[in-house]
């Protein structure tokens, strides 16, 4: 079983962060109890990723559905979208890490997000509407820190945005058989002991399931 971690906090290299310390803790886990596993690792704010605007991904999809030449930066802009949507579906389980960002994905994941969400790619239309090409036992696991808790349903869940786009993307749109989150909340407010022990009693009771093979 090969699983990518796209980790997508911009200060990816500090030890101290809480969405460091979930991906320690769920590295930790994995290897105790899955130790065959594959585990490949992208740093999403060290590499650089094409952007969804007229210069990048619109122009270099144009000119490639219009069989255009592309210059050199194109073509290097070409192979790198075509890496990035190769190794996506090459791992069928996929570990997101990051911080939560005024509610919702850090800007560089929404980047990644724009170069994987592909039709004919990860997904399909039809008349009836959009289906998922990723329904071979693919799934993803979110491991989210955030400084305030968004679990009590209270006004904070409302505005958790994060998840509810996530799961949705992989689950209704590219079909993926499932989409689960860890968190690391209350940061701002709650002792990293507290923070921890309930990630980590979370992370438990979720791997058996992420690493169930559903086919």
């Amino acid at each position: 079983m090969k699983t990518l971690i796209v980790n997508a906090h911009p200060n990816y290299e500090n030890r101290d962060t809480y969405s460091s310390k979930l991906q320690s803790l769920f590295l930790n886990q994995v290897n105790r109890l899955h130790p065959s596993s594959e585990i490949n690792i992208i740093n999403l704010y060290e590499i650089e990723i094409p952007k969804l605007n007229t210069k990048q991904l619109f122009n270099i999809w144009n000119k490639d559905n219009n069989q255009e030449l592309l210059n050199e930066n194109e073509q290097r802009l070409f192979k790198i979208w075509k890496g990035l949507i190769s190794q996506f579906k090459d791992h069928h389980r996929i570990v997101i890490v990051m911080p939560m960002h005024n509610f919702n994905i850090t800007s560089k994941l929404k980047d990644y997000m724009d170069n994987i969400l592909i039709a004919r790619e990860t997904f399909k239309y039809t008349k009836d509407g959009s289906v998922g090409l990723m329904d071979d036992d693919y799934k993803a696991l979110l491991l989210q820190s955030s400084g305030s808790v968004y679990t009590n349903n209270d006004r904070y869940t409302a505005l958790e945005f994060s998840y509810s786009y996530l799961k949705a993307m992989f689950e209704e749109i590219m079909a993926f058989n499932h989409f689960d989150i860890v968190r690391a909340e209350g940061t701002a407010i709650l002792s990293e002991e507290t923070i921890m022990n309930n990630a980590t009693i979370d992370l438990n009771n979720k791997l058996e399931l992420f690493y169930h093979t559903e086919i």
